[in-house]
């Protein structure tokens, strides 16, 4: 990652103002702000496979996925980043246009570049969201799909699938997903 400025800190409020206007995107870290990478043709169609799964099997519910470009606002952290995929549930999250603070559901989809800080520092800042109940990680070198989930005493259990079991489920929102659906047109290395 590579901070935005080096000059002092930014405020939340100054990163939002600054983000509006950027062409480009960044994460904010503590009050620095990190502009994101490109992503390739394989990282994209999955994530765009899975939020279209998602996005049909959460039709007619109150229930929102973001894909891409709409920020999670981690307050508790003073972060605000932009997962592959995320799913709100709540009222509150349609107050604010550009970030949302309770998914229930994250997705990153796993690059050379980011898979060590999506699954040491980033989950971990995750955690601290209240309304989060699993964690998903996507590789786009294999067929494998890693998901964490909250039990009800608040612990992380962790369960991995492969293509080998066919299917897998998002139980955060009761949506079941194919692996031929998911890795559908991709071409892994």
């Amino acid at each position: 990652m590579i901070a935005l400025s080096d000059r002092s800190k930014l405020t939340p409020e100054e990163y939002l103002e600054l983000e509006g206007k950027s062409p480009i995107k960044h994460e904010y870290i503590d009050g620095l702000a990190y502009a994101m990478a490109g992503t390739t043709d394989t990282h994209n169609t999955i994530a765009l496979n899975l939020a279209l799964i998602i996005r049909n099997g959460l039709r007619g519910s109150d229930c929102r996925v973001y894909f891409a470009d709409v920020k999670v606002r981690l307050e508790q952290r003073n972060r605000f980043y932009y997962p592959d995929i995320f799913v709100t549930c709540k009222p509150q999250d349609r107050e604010v246009s550009t970030y949302k603070r309770f998914p229930k559901l994250i997705v990153e989809v796993l690059s050379e570049s980011t898979e060590a800080f999506d699954r040491g520092d980033k989950f971990n800042d995750y955690q601290t969201l209240e309304s989060l109940q699993e964690y998903v990680l996507v590789n786009s070198k294999d067929r494998r799909v890693e998901i964490f989930r909250r039990n009800e005493d608040g612990l992380w259990l962790f369960q991995t699938y492969t293509a080998t079991q066919i299917l897998f489920e998002l139980k955060s929102i009761d949506i079941t997903v194919a692996f031929t659906d998911l890795y559908e047109d991709v071409t892994l290395k």
